[in-house]
C-alpha cells in the first residue's frame, strides 16, 4: 500500500490562484488518473471586488473543472499570511493528513506579498511536517517539492504540457466572475487583457517544448532520472520555439 494519500496537492494563497497559474497541470494530472488536491490558505476576504461567499461558490464550481479530489481551505488571513509558528502547524496538519507525493507551491519572487509569503510559509511546513517531535501526527515527507511561476517569471526545471486542458483552465478561470470580470474596484485580474495575457504566457511556455500550451514547474531538489533515453522516449516532444538563455 503507498504511504501516499494522493499524488499531487497544489497550495494556493487564494482561492483562484492555482486556478489561473497551474490550473492546466492540475486537470492534465486528474486526466491522466492522479488523484489531486488543492489547499487554499485564505479565503480571500480581502478582495476588493465579491465576497468570501461568492468565491466559495466560485471555488466549488472551479475545483469541478479540475478535477479535484478534495478542496481544503485552511482560513489563514487574507493580506496577513506570515510565516510563523501559528500558521505553519495547520499547514503541518494538512500535510500530514493529505500525505500528497508532490506539493506545488508559488515561486518565491512574486509581486503580490501574501503570494511570495505563501511560498515561505508552505516550504517552512514542509520541512517540519518531517520533523517527528514538531506537533501531533505522523512525521510526513513529499517526495517532490515543485515551485509553479505566478506574475514573476523563474527559470523552469520542466514544462507540463496542458495543451489538451487550456480551453477547459479558461473554464475554470472564468467561474471566478467577481474577481475576472470588471466591479466596482479596477484589479490587475478583472482588467483589459489581464486574461489573455495568462493565455499568452502559457502558449509561450509551451513553444519553449513545441507545444500550444505548457505551465513551468521548478523543482527544490534537482530531479533524478534512472533511464534518460527512457525519459527522452516517453516524452518526445517537437522542437521548441523559445529558448532560456544560458546561465554564465
Amino acid at each position: 500500500m503507498s504511504d501516499y494519500g494522493c499524488e499531487v496537492l497544489a497550495f494556493g494563497p487564494h482561492p483562484d490562484d492555482v486556478e489561473l497559474f497551474a490550473g492546466g497541470i492540475m486537470i492534465r494530472m486528474a486526466d491522466l488518473g492522479h488523484r489531486t488536491g488543492v489547499v487554499d490558505l485564505t479565503r480571500g476576504e480581502r478582495a476588493s471586488n465579491g465576497t468570501p461567499e461568492e468565491r466559495a461558490r466560485e471555488c466549488e464550481e472551479a475545483s469541478a473543472i479540475l478535477g479535484l479530489g478534495f478542496r481544503d481551505n485552511l482560513g489563514l488571513p487574507d493580506t496577513g499570511l506570515a510565516a510563523e509558528p501559528a500558521q505553519i502547524a495547520p499547514v503541518v496538519d494538512i500535510l500530514r493528513r493529505r500525505r500528497p507525493e508532490l506539493v506545488l507551491l508559488p515561486w518565491i519572487e512574486e509581486r503580490h506579498p501574501d503570494h511570495a509569503v505563501a511560498a515561505d510559509l508552505v516550504a517552512r511546513a514542509i520541512f517540519f511536517a518531517g520533523v517527528r517531535n514538531y506537533g501531533a501526527g505522523e512525521r510526513f515527507v513529499p517526495r517532490q517539492v515543485l515551485h509553479y511561476a505566478m506574475r514573476v517569471r523563474m527559470t523552469p526545471s520542466f514544462v507540463v504540457d496542458t495543451s489538451a486542458a487550456a480551453e477547459r483552465k479558461a473554464r475554470a478561470v472564468a467561474c471566478y466572475r467577481s474577481q475576472v470580470t470588471p466591479g466596482a474596484t479596477p484589479t490587475l485580474i478583472s482588467a483589459p487583457g489581464a486574461l489573455a495575457a495568462i493565455e499568452a504566457r502559457d502558449r509561450y511556455h509551451g513553444s519553449m517544448i513545441g507545444v500550444s500550451h505548457g505551465e513551468p514547474l521548478r523543482a527544490v531538489a534537482t530531479p533524478g532520472l534512472v533511464d534518460p533515453v527512457r525519459h527522452f522516449r516517453d516524452n518526445a516532444f517537437a522542437g521548441a520555439h523559445a529558448f532560456e538563455p544560458r546561465e554564465p
